[in-house]
């Protein structure tokens, strides 16, 4: 019976493409757009956050799915995925914080147990944290449960510096990229490459927040005032594109 399970494994390709730099630059940009498209879809078109909730629920339910159901990386299933729980890792955050009232200090520390709870049980159930090992189905739901976790802790993270604490998006971009910078320079000394990884994922959560509102937001309020439709558009013509050009491109996933 192992003998069988672990063949199914070996024949399931990693779910989860190369870590390029086309990978960081589609993440980034993700989140971007999935905080401008949120913010979109709630305020300027009027649904509001509970319909857009349920709305990009559902959309992430779908395409999930999708993803599980595969038996490789395809490239436009995953980056898609990965748009919506960005999307709903941050309504999460939001409705916490704007409809329930609980404090980002708390929400920041309650997603930051969340997220180490979810690593410490995939490490204890599968030995491994690596991303180029995603072969089988239940690594890919602790996979995505992880990142769920992140986008949330990001959000919440990024809305305690920028907000709480006032340092703002322009400063926070600053900071946040800098601190991305950091966690790569360490990796590149030897530092554990899981570990980077992880804690570069978080950030690039309010690095890419924290960009959107310095692109969308007015020139009074400090930003660049190309507005959410130009920035989510001009961010989606570059995901497309590189998401196709991975397509079309040699498979980019890494063989367990």
């Amino acid at each position: 019976m192992q003998l069988v399970s672990d063949t199914a494994a070996r024949q399931m390709l990693n779910k989860v493409p190369q870590v390029t730099l086309a990978f960081w630059t589609i993440k980034i940009m993700s989140t971007t757009v999935g905080e401008t498209g949120a913010d979109y879809l709630a305020m300027h078109v009027g649904l509001g956050s509970a319909v857009t909730g349920a709305i990009m629920a559902s959309l992430l339910i779908a395409a999930l799915i999708g993803q599980l159901q595969s038996r490789q990386y395809v490239p436009w299933i995953y980056w898609l995925t990965v748009v919506l729980v960005s999307v709903v890792g941050t309504q999460i955050t939001d409705a916490l914080t704007d409809g329930l009232g609980v404090s980002l200090y708390t929400s920041t520390a309650v997603f930051a147990v969340l997220l180490a709870t979810t690593l410490a049980a995939w490490y204890a159930r599968e030995r491994t944290l690596s991303i180029h090992t995603i072969v089988t189905s239940r690594r890919e739901l602790f996979y995505w449960t992880a990142i769920l976790f992140t986008f949330a802790l990001g959000t919440a993270a990024g809305d305690l510096a920028t907000e709480a604490l006032g340092l703002g998006f322009n400063v926070g971009v600053v900071i946040f990229g800098a601190l991305i910078a950091i966690i790569y320079g360490a990796f590149r000394l030897g530092a554990n490459p899981v570990l980077t990884f992880w804690l570069a994922y978080i950030l690039t959560r309010p690095l890419g927040a924290s960009l959107g509102d310095l692109l969308s937001q007015a020139r009074t309020d400090g930003g660049l005032g190309f507005g959410t439709v130009m920035t989510s558009i001009a961010f989606l013509v570059v995901i497309v594109s590189l998401v196709t050009l991975l397509s079309v491109g040699p498979n980019t996933a890494e063989k367990a």
